[in-house]
């Protein structure tokens, strides 16, 4: 059987305003609440979340950050003086964090009409969670499959660009902006405190959460590594309507106190300025790479020149099998993990190498990491392959230059003594999944190192040599292992 292949010859408009004014009294509210540095991931490194006003240098006293970051929800009043503010968010309800440009004339002159990437992230306040942030996050992600702790909500933001959100990171959301235009983004977090209080009779206050925002610009490579600046706020977040409620008693407690009492008290602000802190100490955020899930899986190609020659050679496709060696050292491990998509496991595997990962066994493995997440890894590890569902075999060389060399052949064993061994053809296997024409079109492309955009049709000899149009139809009556030869026509 041999086929021909038919070659053909040849922002959204962000509105823009000046950033808005506040007045001394506003920007100065919450300077004194500073939020220490915080790290969940490095224990060592945990903070103070109550600074004292001695560890304050006074030069940092009237300092004007570049950047101001306001949460439009307003503080409890019950949160005492020098103590840092405290506010209740509605679980799932759209809240505005306003994005200012506090920069005075000519200070980072570097970013002027260029974007900043802003990394959005909801994590623990408490230290005894900070220790086992990894299981609380991985408990609640089996609790509430296929839900995320932290979402933009892109209809309401304005001036976002690129909003991202990896799957594998629940909590955590990033986008561009550019500071010279007006830019609000609004954010919804879908956990309650009280998911990750340890329940014992009922009626458990809720454990705090912090908002975190780092704001990074571009390199000379193009990746937004360098931190320009970091701030972030307590939250507690309740059920719908919840957080009302709490403001409500808040307000009507401190009512109750008399007047010296409260002036031990901060009072309720109509919105809650983000103070400054360290940024965030992991380093996931430096690779600008688009991560997986955010981008459409599927592949485009672009309409070449010419005649379809091989001559243009694309880029080498990835290597179709990764598995694992008994050799393979713990890094190794650890990066196999990241590229197979298992990268919410690398923690617990940390120190594993590859003949600890092959060792274990399939019970192993998913009361490792669960049903779903177990038997995909324990498949990985063994390197199980998916049988296809059709294969064939095709030769690329042409049908005439076939006859030619018979001919060749059968003219030298007239002239010749002995058995002739033959012409060697080779043929290279394709398998289908989908058995469709343009998964067919696309295999025959990489096959020939050539765009699928220059295969025009693509057809079958019939009896008496005539030419049948391959359709989806026609794939799927196709015999397993059949062999073809594949043979090129200009379109006229």
């Amino acid at each position: 059987m041999a086929w021909a292949l038919k070659l053909p010859l040849a922002d959204e408009v962000i509105e823009s305003g000046l950033v808005q004014d506040f007045d001394a009294s506003l920007s100065g509210i919450g300077q004194e609440l500073g939020a220490g540095a915080y790290s969940m991931s490095d224990v060592l490194a945990l903070p103070i979340f109550k600074q004292e006003e001695s560890s304050l240098p006074p030069d940092n006293e009237n300092k004007i950050l570049p950047f101001q970051y306001v949460l439009c929800a307003a503080t409890s009043p019950a949160v005492k003086l020098h103590d840092e503010t405290l506010t209740y968010l509605n679980q799932g309800q759209s809240y505005e964090i306003r994005m200012l440009d506090n920069r005075k004339l000519g200070e980072l002159p570097e970013i002027n009409g260029k974007l900043v990437k802003s990394i959005f992230r909801v994590v623990f306040h408490d230290r005894r969670l900070q220790y086992t942030e990894h299981q609380q996050l991985e408990g609640w992600r089996w609790n509430r499959p296929g839900d995320r702790i932290l979402d933009i909500d892109i209809p309401m933001s304005v001036g976002i660009i690129d909003p991202r959100a990896n799957p594998n990171q629940l909590n955590t959301v990033e986008f561009l902006w550019d500071p010279a235009k007006r830019t609000s983004v609004f954010i919804q977090v879908h956990c309650i405190s009280t998911e990750f209080t340890m329940r014992k009779h009922g009626g458990e206050k809720g454990v705090p959460f912090r908002v975190q925002i780092d704001t990074f610009k571009e390199n000379e490579n193009g990746e937004y590594t360098e931190h320009l600046h970091s701030a972030s706020c307590q939250i507690k977040v309740f059920k719908p309507k919840g957080a009302d409620r709490k403001q409500k008693t808040d307000r009507e407690k401190m009512e109750k106190r008399t007047p010296h009492e409260k002036e031990k008290y901060q009072p309720s602000y109509e919105t809650t300025i983000l103070t400054e802190c360290s940024p965030w100490p992991e380093i996931t955020y430096v690779n600008n790479s688009p991560s997986p899930g955010f981008n459409s899986s599927h592949s485009s190609f672009s309409l070449g020149e010419g005649n379809g020659s091989p001559n243009h050679q694309p880029e080498p496709p990835p290597p179709v099998t990764d598995n694992l060696l008994p050799t393979t050292t713990p890094q190794e491990a650890q990066q196999w993990l990241h590229r197979n998509r298992f990268s919410t496991f690398t923690r617990l595997f940390t120190n594993f190498s590859g003949a600890d990962l092959l060792k274990l066994t399939r019970d192993d493995v998913i009361q490792i990491c669960g049903p779903a997440d177990g038997i995909r890894l324990f498949n990985a590890l063994k390197g199980r392959m998916v049988r296809p569902r059709l294969t064939i075999y095709v030769c690329q060389e042409s049908l005439q230059l076939r006859e030619q060399q018979q001919q060749q052949q059968q003219q030298q064993q007239k002239h010749e003594d002995g058995d002739s061994n033959g012409t060697f053809f080779v043929y290279h296997a394709i398998y289908l999944e989908e058995l469709t024409a343009i998964e067919l079109t696309e295999k025959i492309a990489q096959l020939f190192s050539i765009s699928p955009c220059q295969i025009s049709q693509i057809y079958k000899q019939g009896p008496t040599g005539i030419h049948v149009l391959i359709s989806d139809e026609m794939i799927q009556n196709f015999q397993e292992e059949a062999c073809f030869i594949l043979d090129t026509m200009k379109e006229s």
